[in-house]
């Protein structure tokens, strides 16, 4: 189930997952958590996912933001 989504949501850039998940990896990294090897996050603390997914939005609207002001440098 490693990478795998039940989410019926289409992306407009499919290259966009990719990127998502490098970016679920690097925060999870930055706030001490360990996501498990295999992909399945089931098991993890529900705190922890929310955490994960709060700073992955946090962090993608600053982007925006910063896109939008014409800042955004990567």
């Amino acid at each position: 189930m490693a990478g795998q989504s039940r989410s019926s949501n289409q992306l407009v850039v499919p290259q966009a997952m990719a990127a998502l998940d490098q970016l679920k990896y690097e925060v999870a990294q930055e706030l001490g958590i360990q996501i498990p090897q295999d992909g399945y996050m089931g098991y993890m603390a529900t705190r922890d996912a929310g955490a994960i997914g709060g700073n992955i939005t946090r962090r993608l609207v600053q982007i925006a933001e910063q896109q939008l002001a014409g800042k955004f440098v990567r």
